[in-house]
């Protein structure tokens, strides 16, 4: 399959592009800088601020569209941009694939939420279920839309747990933002890379995944291994959500401190996703980082 790409050179989306290249499709990059892309690869300039670029990126010979990019922060313009990248697709049955994540579900009770469970958006994904329905909603003209949320993503050094092991360096000791009770769902990147590939390939992939692997992992255990990482001891301690929103800004520090338990069997059920990559705490504190 040609697929078309936004945000691939991130951090999630290199590792979709690595499965999908490994699996024998082609990849057009949707960039604004190709100057990041290895040699060789194939790119169109564009963001999601340019709808004109966006539309005409999507050609007749692309057989799905993945979005990854970081949203704006503006809803009219990341709901333009849905609007303008699935304007060819329609009507077609081509895949359109966008990037959403598991806070859009807001705080959860101890039983692990699922697909139908309704949103309940902290601030800052507060407008992201509308772009979600938007999405959903081009369905009806024949685009085989489909919502990955991602949890929490780790690996390789990357993502939220990177920044805890750099905080537990600076720091001196692991730090978690409000309760030690605090739990989060949890994805290996190259697992939920998996899980991309098959959205964008399996023809009966549509609506919205969760890509979680790990349901409720402890984030003061995750502290505690990314003290270890740093060369600690495996030291943890609470870090007030006031004090975490002066450093890293309100909303965020919101976020860091969200309690949920989340599914992610329907993906497993439904497609075949089969997550493998080694547990966070295993991979931080020292064991298999692949």
């Amino acid at each position: 399959m040609k697929t078309l790409v936004l945000g691939s050179t991130g951090y999630i989306g290199s590792a979709v592009v690595r499965q999908l290249e490994a699996e024998g499709h082609q990849v057009v990059h949707l960039v604004k800088d190709a100057s990041r892309l290895p040699a060789g690869a194939t790119a169109l300039k564009g963001d999601l601020a340019d709808p004109a670029a966006l539309r005409a990126a999507v050609t007749d010979d692309i057989d799905a569209v993945v979005n990854l990019a970081t949203p704006t922060g503006d809803e009219t313009v990341d709901a333009a941009a849905v609007d303008a990248l699935t304007e060819r697709l329609r009507g077609t049955g081509r895949a359109f694939v966008y990037t959403s994540g598991v806070w859009v579900l807001g705080v959860t009770g101890d039983a692990a939420l699922d697909e139908d469970a309704p949103t309940h958006a902290i601030a800052i994904v507060g407008y992201r279920p509308r772009i979600e329905q938007r999405v959903l909603d081009a369905a009806r003209d024949d685009v085989r839309a489909v919502v990955v949320r991602p949890g929490i993503v780790y690996g390789h050094g990357g993502g939220i747990p990177g920044l805890m092991t750099n905080w537990a360096r600076e720091h001196g000791t692991g730090r978690y933002v409000g309760s030690a009770a605090t739990r989060w769902p949890m994805v290996h990147v190259d697992d939920l890379a998996e899980l991309f590939m098959l959205a964008v390939t399996k023809t009966d992939a549509a609506g919205v995944l969760h890509g979680v692997a790990h349901e409720a992992v402890p984030v003061a255990a995750l502290a505690a291994a990314a003290d270890l990482a740093a060369g600690g001891t495996g030291r943890a301690e609470p870090w007030s959500l006031e004090q975490a929103a002066q450093a890293l800004g309100g909303p965020f520090a919101e976020a860091l401190g969200l309690n949920q338990v989340v599914s992610g069997q329907r993906a497993v059920a439904e497609l075949g996703w089969r997550p493998s990559r080694p547990y966070v705490l295993t991979e931080l504190a020292g064991g298999d980082r692949g």
